[in-house]
């Protein structure tokens, strides 16, 4: 690899400190770079990122798990890989630290690097009123109650049978890869990034047995969004990956299946999942 795209969170790299300092090794290595902030790359049209993208082979990611999941939605149009450099907290997804940029930045110049194809879900909100609309998510597709709702209702089914009926705070639907996102912090498992599964946690369920489901991955999701109050029109929201949410009212349905195109994350260190887990964690 010779030629970088930087996409850098502006608020964890202060003054553009690190962001300077790897555009000017890059150079000085004889490779090619160009940076934008996250912000101004997230508002980019799928043209804009195409033609943005077309002479690099590789996007540099600086932040967080949050920052390189809001690139991986932008570009998820584009065949190129991503590698992501922590400047945030805790980081599963960005394998490059700061106190180690410099030795990443030579393997990948060197083509010392291997790649990991990350499975994604694909998410259809079909409204009532005959509108779809269509996203895909690295992390998680996740329902969850809108304002002042207290509870929502969700009719899950899969493959056509039904499932259960959720009444709580919402709903997750997540990849293996978001297995130690959202889905953790609710008390779901922990699955390795690399296994093709979808996993179904229910968000503080009203229920004392309501447990996560793990799902193959040819399994095609629905649920819909019961009614609970007469006086309330918008019963909930789904977001992707974090963002692009959007309102849903009684009768809609999500439709969630595994995408055909999958994440490519750059693999640059000799550190494998279990280490980042037991480092992460807090093992020993």
């Amino acid at each position: 690899m010779k030629n970088f795209y930087i996409v850098y969170n502006p608020d964890k790299d202060e003054d553009n400190r690190i962001t300077s300092e790897l555009t000017a090794y890059i150079e000085s290595q004889n490779g090619a770079c160009k940076a934008m902030d996250c912000y101004s790359f997230s508002a980019c049209d799928k043209q804009h990122v195409t033609d943005e993208l077309e002479s690099f082979d590789c996007i540099l990611v600086l932040g967080g798990d949050g920052t390189l999941l809001n690139v991986a939605s932008s570009a998820s149009h584009v065949e190129i890989p991503l590698f992501g450099i922590n400047l945030g907290t805790v980081g599963f997804l960005t394998e490059g630290e700061i106190t180690n940029w410099q030795t990443i930045i030579d393997r990948l110049l060197a083509d010392d690097y291997s790649m990991q194809d990350r499975m994604m879900i694909r998410g259809t909100v079909r409204t009532g009123d005959g509108k779809e609309c269509r996203k895909r998510a690295l992390n998680d597709i996740v329902i969850s109650r809108a304002g002042f709702s207290r509870l929502i209702g969700l009719d899950v089914y899969v493959n056509g049978s039904f499932l259960n009926a959720y009444e709580g705070d919402g709903i997750i639907i997540s990849t293996p890869t978001g297995s130690t996102g959202y889905n953790l912090s609710a008390g779901g498992p922990i699955v390795d990034p690399m296994a093709r599964l979808m996993i179904i946690t229910p968000v503080c369920p009203h229920s004392l047995t309501s447990k996560s489901i793990v799902l193959p991955s040819d399994a095609k999701v629905s649920i819909e969004i019961a009614k609970k109050r007469k006086t309330q029109d918008t019963e909930a929201i789904v977001s992707f990956d974090g963002g692009n949410d959007f309102e849903l009212a009684a009768g809609d349905v999500l439709d969630i299946c595994v995408s055909q195109r999958t994440t490519q994350l750059v693999k640059a260190s000799d550190v494998n999942f279990y280490e980042i887990l037991r480092n992460k964690l807090g093992g020993k």
